[in-house]
């Protein structure tokens, strides 16, 4: 009888000891899926930040405003514009002596 009793308390311990495991894993994944789930609205909203700028960026005031500031564009006038036909030389081209490369 008391080896019987000694086997009983033997697999009582080892399922304590197993119960007591098993919780503590559990409890370990569900705060490392909470922790994933906190870092995916975080880059969820970071995105949404992102694109915002992507747009604010792309805007076409903000390009006018770079093409005439960096890269010193102007608008199109007739004035300045210079119309090229097809085989004809430009007005600006000086002519080309022949002999000379």
């Amino acid at each position: 009888m008391i080896r019987l009793n000694l086997m009983l308390l033997v697999a009582v311990l080892a399922s304590a000891f197993y119960l007591v495991h098993t919780q503590y894993e559990s409890r370990r994944l569900y705060t490392a899926i909470d922790k994933a789930n906190a870092q995916a609205r975080r880059l969820a909203s970071e995105h949404e930040q992102l694109q915002v700028q992507k747009r604010e960026q792309a805007t076409s005031a903000r390009v006018q405003q770079l093409a005439t500031r960096q890269l010193q564009m102007r608008p199109v006038n007739p004035g300045i514009t210079q119309y090229v036909t097809a085989g004809a030389p430009p007005a600006s081209a000086a002519p080309v002596q022949e002999g000379q490369p």
